[in-house]
C-alpha cells in the first residue's frame, strides 16, 4: 500500500500546474514523494533511458524516443492519496484526471479491488484420434503438470505463485479442419507480469501433453486475454457537485448515462468511449514500465467478450440521484522486473505511487480509466470534447511548426481563429507576424502594452520615481456588439462568463465598473480578450487587459475617449484588483512609451484624484531584455500590503531604504537615456540587493537572476510586485544564451527589445 505522507502530504497540490518544473520537483520532495537522488535525476535530466541502455533492450537502436511525463494530482483511492504517473503525448490527458480525481474525492474517492494476478498459458495438441479422451487425460495428470510446471519456476513458487491450475478446452479448426485441444495453464505470477515465465511453462510442459494425449504439441504461448486478472473500480458523485459551465447537475449527470447507453448497445461508440479509458490506463502502463500492447489487447478482447462489443464501464444514477461509476477490466501489471529494472524514470514513477505491489497497482489503474473515461464523458455533456481540447491541440501544433517563443502565443490565438489547426497553418501565421503582414482577422483589435520595471518598484508607492519599460501588444481585446448581455471571452485562461452584478467579483468586477462608468452596461456584446503575457506574473497584464479593453468599447461604440480618461480608468479597475496600486502599470499600459513615473504619497488616499507625473525616457539605443517566469503566482496587493505594515512599523528605516532606491533609479533613467547599459546593469544588481532586503525576492527569483548573470546578463533583478511572478534582465549580444539556460533550468521565458 502507498506509504504514509508526512505533514505537507496528500495528492491535493494547489496551482501545481502554474509551478515550475523545478517548483514542481520540490513540492513532490517536500511531502515524502520523492528522494533526493530522485530529485537530482529529474533535476539533471539523468532520469531519461540510455542510449547505451536502449541497445541492450531491443535490436537495431539508433537513438531513445521521448515522450511527456507528467502527474495527476487529487487522486483518494480506497482512502489513500495517490499521485499518479503518466507518460502521454495527448493535451487535455492529465488535466482532465486531475478534475475528474478532484470531484471524486469530495464524496470518498474511488473504491477498488483486484483480483489475484493469473495468468494463462495455452498449449494447442493437434493430431488426436480422441479429443474427448484426450481433455480428460490431461485433467487426470493435472497434478503432474503443475509439478513439472512450478519445477522450472521454483523460486515463484516459493513467493506463494505459480501454476495453480490448469483448463482444457477442444476446438475444430475452420480451414485446416482437424481437432485441437487446448490446454490453459493458470499461473500465479505475483508482482512480475510473468509473460517470459509463463512462455517457459508451456514450453516445459509440452512434451508431456504429447506424451498424455498421443497428439502434437503446436503453440504454447500466453494468451494476452488475462480475465482472470481483473481489476474493478467504482466513484459515486452526487448530482450538484456535477453542476457548472452553464448546465445543472442533473442535466450533467443524465448526459453522462445517455453518452455510456449508446457506447453499450453500439459498437462505433464503444470503440472511442473504450479508447477514452485507454487514455488514461496506456499513460500508466507507460510510466511504470508495463505492457501497454498487452493489457490494451485484454480490455478489447474482454469488451467483446459477449459475441458483440461494448463498453467497459457503466454509469448509471442511483436511488438518491447521485451518478454511480463502474468498471471492470482485465488488469495484469508487474511491479518487479524488466523495464523497472532498467528505466531511471520507470523506478521513479514507482516510488511516487508508494510502491505498490501488482494488484495494488491494476486497481490503481481502473480507477485512473474510470477518472478519464468520466472526464472525457462530462467533456462531451457540456461543451463538447472539442472546446476542452481546442487550445492544447493549438499549442502542440505550435510547438510542431517550431514557432519562435516570442511569436508562440499570438499564433496559437490565431490558430484557433482560423478554425484551420495545422503546422502549415501556424508556419504561415508565424512567417507573417515576422514579416509584420497585417491578419485581416485582427484588423479590429484595440492593444495594450504590458510592463516591466527596471528600477524603483515599492519605493514609487511611496511618492519615489520608478523606471519602467513597455511589453509591447501585450494584450488584445475586441468587441463585437450584439447578442444577449454581456459576455467575455478569454480563450487562453479558460474564461467564459457572463457580466452580472450578482457576482461582481475578479474580472467581472473590474469590468462591469469600467461597463457603468462608461454608461454601456445596457448594452449586448461580446468582449473577447488575447492575453500574450502570463497573468498575476508582475509584467502588468492585468493593466493591460484593462486598457485594450476600454480602448476596444471605445472603438467599437466610437466614445472618443482620450488617453487620460482611459489612463484614469484603468486606475480604477487596477484599484479594484491591487488596492493601493502607484498607477505605473496602468499609465504604462496606456501610453506605451519608456517612461519614468512619480506620483505622490499620501497615508490616506484624498477625495479627489491626484495626477502623477511621468515623463517619456529618450532611448539612445535599443534595449535587449530577457524576461524570466517563476510560475508562482505574484500577489501585488500581498506584496505591497505587507511592505507597508514594516513601513507603518520602521518608518524611519524604510524611507532610508526608498531613498536609495530612489538615487538608483535616476541614476539609472540618465544611464538609459545614454545608453550605459553596463551601468544600467550595475544600477539593477543594487537594487536587487534592496527589494531582497525588503523580502521580496523568492529562491525561484534568486535562481533565475543568478542564472541571467551567470550566462552574460550585465544586470538582473525581480520585476514588479515580487513574492514570486518574474524578473527582468538586462542581456546585449547574449538575450539566446540567457533564455536557453532559464529554460534548461525549467523555467518559461521570454525575451523582447524596447526601440
Amino acid at each position: 500500500m502507498a506509504s504514509e505522507l508526512p505533514a505537507e502530504s496528500g495528492s491535493r497540490i494547489p496551482n501545481f500546474f502554474r509551478m515550475s518544473i523545478s517548483q514542481r520537483i520540490s513540492a513532490l520532495h517536500r511531502r515524502g514523494l520523492l528522494g533526493d537522488d530522485d530529485i537530482r535525476l529529474l533535476a539533471s535530466g539523468d532520469h531519461a533511458l540510455r542510449l547505451s541502455i536502449a541497445d541492450k533492450m531491443v535490436e537495431n537502436v539508433v537513438g531513445v524516443f521521448g515522450l511527456p511525463m507528467g502527474l495527476a494530482l487529487n487522486f483518494l483511492i480506497n482512502g489513500r492519496d495517490y499521485v499518479i504517473p503518466l507518460v502521454v503525448e495527448e493535451p487535455s490527458i492529465i488535466a482532465g484526471l486531475s478534475m475528474a480525481a478532484r470531484m471524486a474525492r469530495l464524496s470518498g474517492g474511488y473504491h477498488s479491488e483486484s483480483s489475484e494476478p493469473i495468468l494463462i498459458g495455452q498449449v494447442q495438441t493437434v493430431n488426436i484420434e480422441d479429443p474427448e479422451r484426450a481433455m480428460a487425460d490431461l485433467l487426470e495428470h493435472k497434478d503432474d503438470i503443475l509439478s513439472l510446471a512450478n519445477s522450472l519456476h521454483p523460486k515463484m513458487a516459493a513467493r506463494g505463485g505459480g501454476a495453480i491450475d490448469i483448463e482444457v478446452f477442444s476446438h475444430h479448426a475452420p480451414e485446416d479442419g482437424r481437432d485441437m485441444v487446448v490446454l490453459h495453464l493458470l499461473v500465479d505470477t505475483r508482482d512480475a507480469m510473468g509473460a517470459n515465465l509463463v512462455n517457459t511453462m508451456c514450453e516445459g510442459i509440452a512434451a508431456m501433453v504429447e506424451t498424455i494425449t498421443g497428439g502434437k504439441v503446436f503453440l504454447r504461448i500466453l494468451s494476452n486475454l488475462t480475465d482472470r486478472a481483473m481489476a474493478t473500480a467504482s466513484v459515486r458523485i452526487p448530482a450538484k457537485n456535477l453542476e457548472g459551465k452553464g448546465f445543472t447537475g442533473e442535466e450533467v449527470r443524465d448526459g453522462i448515462i445517455l453518452a455510456t447507453d449508446l457506447a453499450t448497445v453500439d459498437p462505433y461508440r464503444a470503440a472511442t468511449h473504450n479508447k477514452g479509458i485507454m487514455n488514461g490506463v496506456d499513460a500508466v502502463a507507460l510510466a511504470t514500465g508495463n505492457d501497454w500492447r498487452a493489457i490494451e489487447a485484454a480490455a478489447h478482447a474482454y469488451a467483446a467478450r459477449d459475441g458483440r462489443y461494448t463498453a467497459l464501464t457503466r454509469w448509471y444514477k442511483n436511488a438518491e440521484g447521485d451518478l454511480i461509476g463502474e468498471i471492470n477490466i482485465p488488469m495484469k501489471v508487474g511491479t518487479v522486473g524488466g523495464s523497472l529494472e532498467t528505466n531511471p524514470s520507470v523506478r521513479i514513477n514507482h516510488r511516487l505511487l508508494g510502491s505498490p505491489n501488482a494488484p495494488e497497482l491494476a486497481g490503481i489503474m481502473a480507477a485512473v480509466g474510470l477518472a478519464q473515461n468520466f472526464a472525457a464523458l462530462r467533456a462531451l455533456s457540456t461543451d463538447g470534447i472539442q472546446q476542452n481540447h481546442m487550445n492544447l491541440h493549438a499549442r502542440s501544433v505550435a510547438g510542431t511548426a517550431e514557432v519562435p517563443e516570442n511569436l508562440f502565443e499570438t499564433v496559437v490565438e490565431a490558430l484557433i481563429e482560423s478554425g484551420e489547426i495545422k503546422v502549415w497553418k501556424a508556419r504561415e501565421i508565424a512567417n507573417n507576424l515576422s514579416h509584420n503582414v497585417t491578419d485581416p482577422g485582427h484588423a479590429e483589435r484595440s492593444s495594450a502594452c504590458g510592463k516591466v520595471i527596471l528600477l524603483g518598484e515599492h519605493a514609487v508607492v511611496y511618492g519615489r520615481p520608478a523606471l519602467a519599460l513597455p511589453i509591447p501588444l501585450a494584450v488584445e481585446a475586441h468587441v463585437q456588439k450584439g447578442g444577449d448581455g454581456i459576455n467575455v471571452v478569454i480563450p487562453r485562461w479558460g474564461f467564459e462568463q457572463r457580466l452580472r452584478a450578482s457576482s461582481a467579483q475578479g474580472i467581472n468586477g473590474i469590468l462591469l465598473k469600467v461597463i457603468e462608468q462608461l454608461d454601456l452596461d445596457r448594452e449586448s456584446m461580446t468582449i473577447e480578450v488575447m492575453p500574450h503575457v502570463p497573468r498575476a506574473m508582475g509584467l502588468g497584464g492585468s493593466s493591460a487587459l484593462a486598457v485594450s479593453i476600454i480602448r476596444a468599447l471605445d472603438r467599437a461604440y466610437a466614445l472618443g475617449l482620450k488617453d487620460g480618461t482611459i489612463n484614469a480608468l484603468a486606475y480604477q479597475c487596477e484599484k479594484a484588483a491591487h488596492g493601493t496600486p502607484s498607477g505605473i502599470d496602468n499609465t504604462i499600459a496606456t501610453y506605451g512609451m519608456p517612461l519614468v513615473y512619480e506620483r505622490p504619497f499620501f497615508i490616506d488616499e484624498p477625495a479627489e484624484p491626484v495626477e502623477p507625473r511621468f515623463a517619456e525616457v529618450k532611448l539612445a539605443e535599443p534595449v535587449p531584455l530577457v524576461v524570466g517566469i517563476t510560475g508562482k503566482e505574484s500577489l501585488t496587493a500581498k506584496m505591497v500590503a505587507r511592505v507597508r505594515k514594516s513601513w507603518e512599523s520602521y518608518q524611519t528605516r524604510y524611507d532610508g531604504i526608498f531613498d536609495q532606491i530612489a538615487a538608483l533609479t535616476r541614476a539609472g533613467v540618465d544611464a538609459l537615456s545614454a545608453g550605459h547599459f553596463q551601468e544600467l546593469g550595475e544600477l539593477m544588481n543594487l537594487c536587487q540587493g534592496y527589494l531582497n532586503a525588503l523580502q521580496l525576492s523568492t529562491p525561484e527569483l534568486e535562481d533565475l537572476i543568478h542564472i541571467a548573470r551567470e550566462n552574460g546578463a550585465l544586470g538582473a533583478k525581480l520585476t514588479g510586485g515580487g513574492g514570486g511572478g518574474s524578473m527582468i534582465a538586462i542581456c546585449p549580444d547574449c538575450q539566446d544564451a540567457v533564455v536557453r539556460a532559464m529554460e534548461a533550468a525549467g523555467y518559461k521565458t521570454f525575451s523582447f527589445t524596447v526601440d
